[in-house]
């Protein structure tokens, strides 16, 4: 397994803002604006299912890694770290996700 971590992508990624859009796909992304990169990261996410659903390891796989990058995409568009949805991560599994789910209220 390589050393490569989502953490480098998104140091690439949050890298790539100050670019040039004609030589960089993440920079258009950034100059099409959140909108674009949300229906991007949409799209990518149903592809994931689909693969899933298929049970299609080698689409799931690709697909899977074009969801994560597109999704680092838009959290950098938004302002919200890597680290900060970690730390959420962290703290949500500090309980049951029962336990977690219950306590949002909002029942997602």
């Amino acid at each position: 397994m390589s050393g490569f971590s989502l953490a480098d992508l998104a140091r690439i990624i949050h890298s790539k803002r100050s670019a040039e859009a004609a030589q960089s796909y993440t920079k258009s992304l950034f100059e099409a604006g959140t909108p674009r990169i949300a229906k991007k990261f949409g799209e990518e996410a149903v592809e994931t299912v689909i693969a899933a659903m298929q049970n299609d390891k080698r689409a799931l796989t690709s697909e899977a890694a074009d969801t994560f990058y597109h999704l680092l995409v838009l959290l950098e568009a938004g302002g919200v770290a890597l680290d900060e949805v970690l730390a959420e991560l962290e703290r949500r599994t500090a309980q049951s996700g029962l336990e977690e789910k219950a306590s949002r209220g909002d029942g997602k």
